[in-house]
């Protein structure tokens, strides 16, 4: 079952409470900004491998690595980074970063001020990670320097100056997008698309417990998740890799229901319901129609 780590929890998790800037819960959602130093090099904990419900945007100072799905980006020695709810990240190489800024906030935050899904840099398909010559490694500091001002200020409306700011380094960093062909882009994007709902299926599974259950069930599941039209998905999905998204989703449920009749004790009905059926009937027709026998059959040969 995917867990999802939110905002309070990743302040719990990270920081000691009392360390928080003075209005850290704001009636416009939640924001915070932090100085990277405390939190890296040799004795730093490595960042989990998860999807989180909040948006962050760091200025990494040194070297590392950035794993995603379907790539891992190289930092030789400043950059701007935009992580987002969709896409699983994981830090490497934390030992080697000197310093920099990151801040933290939700959706909630931007209420009636827009969708950040909308900008690139936030879409599945986006560049999330910009190297940045020294110059441009100044300016960003000093977005983050004003952002600590802003924040530990008496000013009334703060949160509207600290919107402005984050929405700063948004476009500072989309202004630096290289153009590619719009051919490029779309194979870029499928595949892309492709390896993140590969990524979410994959992540449902092992089921451990009877109490799991998992929430993607179809292509409709997966495209709400990434914020895309079902249709987009299942055109990125087939075309890099020529099966239909439901087929590779029904083939990652047989898998799994084999590998818990076989090596689990638990009954077919606890079972059906792991993995999401509602009535037991369904995951005999499901398993039948995939396997050519029963799910009692299987377990039994």
């Amino acid at each position: 079952m995917i867990k999802i780590e939110n905002i309070s929890e990743f302040d719990r998790n990270k920081f000691d409470c009392n360390s928080f800037p003075e209005g850290f819960n704001n009636k416009g959602g939640l924001f915070n900004v932090f100085r990277l130093e405390p939190f890296v090099g040799d004795k730093a904990k490595p960042v989990p491998y998860k999807r989180r419900d909040f948006y962050k945007v760091t200025l990494m100072v040194g070297q590392g690595k950035i794993h995603y799905a379907d790539k891992v980006v190289d930092i030789e020695k400043q950059a701007l980074v935009f992580s987002n709810p969709l896409i699983p990240y994981k830090w490497e190489h934390t030992d080697t970063i000197r310093g920099g800024f990151f801040c933290v906030f939700n959706q909630e935050f931007f209420h009636n001020y827009g969708y950040l899904s909308q900008y690139e840099v936030f879409q599945p398909n986006g560049t999330h990670v910009f190297d940045l010559s020294d110059e441009q490694a100044l300016q960003v500091s000093s977005l983050y320097e004003r952002m600590f001002e802003e924040i530990n200020s008496d000013y009334l409306h703060k949160y509207d100056v600290l919107r402005t700011i984050v929405l700063e380094l948004l476009h500072f960093a989309m202004k630096m997008q290289p153009n590619m062909s719009i051919d490029q882009q779309q194979i870029n994007a499928n595949h892309r698309i492709s390896s993140l709902f590969l990524d979410l299926l994959e992540r449902q599974f092992p089921i451990d417990e009877t109490f799991q259950k998992i929430e993607l069930r179809s292509a409709s599941d997966f495209a709400s998740q990434l914020n895309i039209h079902v249709n987009h998905l299942n055109r990125a999905v087939k075309e890099t890799t020529q099966k239909t998204t439901s087929q590779i989703i029904a083939e990652r449920i047989v898998q799994e229901s084999k590998i818990l009749l076989k090596h689990s004790v638990w009954s077919v009905a606890e079972i059906a319901s792991a993995l999401g059926f509602n009535e037991v009937t369904h995951f005999n027709n499901f398993f039948k129609k995939h396997i050519q026998t029963t799910p009692l059959k299987f377990r039994n040969v």
